[in-house]
């Protein structure tokens, strides 16, 4: 299940994140969430939105995996996008046994 929750439509960083993460790690379960408003006025903040974000993501890829293991494969499939144009991810990986 993919899930952008936004206020409408997901705008482009979300999608490509949730694009990037699908392709990567074949996800049970994947939520991007734009938390860019709550940061308004922070340092990191980009006028034009979408600069945080907490992506929640359930994946076979993370069974055995610690966290370290786990945020670094999210990492790589964002890269670019966290070099270019995302200032801050949090991120809640599991592996499926965990889910609940």
């Amino acid at each position: 299940m993919i899930d952008i929750p936004t206020a409408s439509r997901p705008g482009p960083v979300a999608a490509e994140i949730a694009s990037r993460l699908t392709a990567a790690l074949s996800p049970d379960h994947l939520a991007v969430i734009d938390d860019s408003e709550k940061h308004r006025g922070h340092a990191g903040h980009d006028a034009r939105g979408e600069s945080h974000f907490t992506v929640e993501i359930v994946a076979t890829a993370f069974e055995g995996q610690n966290r370290v293991a786990r945020q670094r494969a999210v990492n790589a499939a964002l890269a670019d996008l966290l070099r270019d144009r995302v200032h801050a991810l949090a991120i809640r990986a599991r592996a499926p046994s965990e889910a609940a």
